[in-house]
């Protein structure tokens, strides 16, 4: 008999993590569930379905406690078949406008957080000769946007060192994906550091985004079980990365065109 796939996944305890936590559950997989806040992923767990799962507490953008989780788990748990990088936080404004702190904050949570993941755990599903190691970045990483620019930067690292890591990993049994949504109705503002002005912009993003977290966790479930690099789950972005791959010009004066009006409807 198949032992049953392990999944672990930062940022477990609310939002996109804590989706698609249900989803890997539902379809058979061991879940271990990580999250900064233990009674939120202890929540997690409490709703999956099936058995074998477990809950930790870490924060991942400390070494010594992401040492200790992967101490932990590889203890007491097992090696994950799927590692889902998923932990990060949102900031926003002009270059200008955000402090050094800031920067070296989201390079440690949002960068850093998915280096630390990625090289505790892939010596082990190298030395079994399987296992997949999937990142969320956003589409932010790859939209070059003026006013976000800490977060997408930090996301746009992520893609790099994603698509580095897939180089890196071939030949080895080891498949790598990034996740590159653009907003969606998630609680991703609760974590949100920077100026109000962003927090609000950010907000408006979200509500005017035609995408469900539950559609964006069906689309990004199918893409890791079809073992894709690049997914992008929301509804109008795989468009636009194609504009701006192919039309890169007329992209940035589009780009350029609607951030002004976005500009204009938050005065």
């Amino acid at each position: 008999m198949k032992s049953p796939q392990r999944v672990l996944i930062t940022g477990a305890g609310s939002g996109l993590g804590q989706a698609l936590a249900h989803r890997f559950a539902a379809a058979g997989a061991q879940v271990a569930c990580v999250d900064i806040n233990l009674d939120r992923v202890q929540a997690t767990m409490a709703t999956l379905t099936g058995e074998g799962h477990a809950a930790y507490a870490a924060d991942v953008g400390s070494d010594d406690a992401m040492d200790a989780l992967a101490e932990s788990v590889l203890a007491n748990w097992g090696v994950p078949d799927v590692l889902i990088n998923n932990a990060g936080i949102a900031s926003g404004g002009d270059v200008l406008e955000a402090p050094i702190s800031e920067w070296r904050h989201l390079w440690e949570v949002n960068v850093l957080s998915v280096v630390r993941g990625t090289k505790l755990f892939l010596p082990a599903m190298l030395q079994r000769g399987s296992g997949h190691v999937v990142s969320t970045a956003s589409f932010a990483g790859l939209a070059g946007a003026p006013g976000l620019m800490t977060y997408g930067v930090s996301k746009a690292a992520v893609v790099a060192f994603s698509e580095q890591l897939r180089a890196e990993c071939n030949g080895t049994g080891i498949d790598v994906s990034v996740i590159c949504p653009a907003f969606f109705k998630t609680n991703l503002m609760q974590s949100t550091v920077g100026t109000e002005k962003i927090k609000h912009l950010g907000q408006k993003m979200m509500d005017r985004s035609p995408d469900s977290l539950d559609q964006v966790a069906d689309r990004i479930f199918a893409d890791i079980n079809k073992r894709r690099f690049l997914i992008i789950p929301t509804k109008n972005e795989p468009m636009l990365w194609r504009i701006k791959r192919f039309f890169p010009d007329w992209y940035y004066s589009k780009l350029i065109e609607r951030a002004g009006d976005m500009q204009l409807r938050l005065k």
